[in-house]
């Protein structure tokens, strides 16, 4: 067993990696992004916190919360998302024995990373690998490609050009602001 600590700071902000059991594909359909999203819009009615941004790929998710001031509990946050959308997702057969028996689906890894944004080029850093993502696993071919994200936001906010996270030689799709 690891010695991992986990740094609660009320009121940071974290970049997170969530992995579903077995790297699963479990988010790659339609219903699945909408059962994800619902569960996001519980974990915030529940427990409030600023979203910042998200990139949602078939076996695993990043995200950048700010906490509320005075707030550090993260984890029960993402235990909110993890139980709303498995309580809303349809029976599995579940394998594991350990599982089974504390009536868990097993869709997603139990532990999730963290990591407590420092400063300003920490959150650019970040952001910048949370939107290549999708890129990097061969999802999209450019960061806008890919519709489980937040990346069209930044787009609007001027943070990014709409052919950001292109690779070299590979040209942006003409007429989408990207040319």
């Amino acid at each position: 067993m690891t010695d991992y600590r986990r740094l609660y700071i009320p009121g940071a902000t974290y970049f997170f990696t969530v992995v579903t059991e077995g790297r699963h594909p479990l988010l790659v359909s339609p219903a699945a992004i909408d059962r994800l999203r619902e569960s996001f819009r519980y974990a915030l009615e529940c427990r409030p916190f600023r979203f910042d941004a998200v990139v949602i790929l078939p076996d695993h998710l990043h995200a950048i919360w700010t906490l509320p001031t005075g707030d550090d509990n993260f984890s029960e946050r993402w235990r909110l998302v993890k139980y709303r959308f498995s309580h809303r997702s349809p029976p599995t057969d579940v394998t594991r024995r350990s599982l089974a028996e504390k009536r868990e689906k097993g869709l997603w890894q139990r532990r999730f990373w963290e990591h407590c944004i420092r400063d300003d080029a920490d959150f650019g850093r970040h952001l910048d690998y949370l939107h290549y993502n999708p890129v990097k696993h061969g999802l999209a071919g450019r960061a806008a490609d890919w519709p489980y994200s937040s990346f069209p936001r930044f787009v609007a906010l001027d943070v990014y050009p709409m052919d950001w996270g292109c690779p070299a030689g590979v040209p942006a799709i003409a007429g989408d602001g990207g040319e």
